[in-house]
């Protein structure tokens, strides 16, 4: 996915026609992607450890099938659909990406007494730096987006 970022055709580029709210939508992605990239780093380090190397093969099955990165998944789904609604015809609305913002943010609460995932966040964050540093970008761009009040 990340070789198609530089693709004249990529969803994933601002130009100047873009509106606000999909230039938001757009940093929302990109965002999500680098968390997501990651995240998967450090689970694959953590699988390599008790397993030895893999290779890219090895890391796409183990990632769509293995339990140990099941929880990433949310992530994938979350940006998946982002680039539908970038890829549609219709326009980017303020109202959808206020909401975008705010489904991101109740997902992406570290906690211990959370859902699975925001556990396993709150642990990743807790193991490694590169996490941390990604979830503080995640923050600072939630924090720039005011939160939705409609409790979505």
């Amino acid at each position: 996915m990340l070789a198609t970022m530089d693709s004249p055709h990529s969803n994933l580029q601002s130009s100047n026609n873009d509106s606000p709210a999909q230039e938001k939508l757009i940093a929302l992605q990109l965002a999500l992607l680098r968390v997501h990239k990651t995240l998967l780093e450090m689970e694959r380090r953590t699988y390599e450890r008790e397993h030895g190397h893999v290779n890219a093969g090895e890391l796409f099955r183990l990632v769509v099938d293995h339990t140990q990165f099941a929880w990433l998944h949310n992530i994938s789904e979350f940006v998946v659909r982002i680039d539908e609604s970038l890829a549609a015809r219709e326009p980017i609305t303020p109202e959808y990406t206020s909401v975008a913002f705010s489904l991101a943010r109740k997902m992406f609460v570290p906690t211990e007494s959370g859902d699975a995932f925001q556990k396993k966040y709150f642990d990743a964050i807790q193991q490694d730096p590169a996490v941390v540093i990604e979830h503080a970008e995640l923050a600072r761009l939630f924090n720039n987006e005011p939160s939705d009040t409609t409790g979505v």
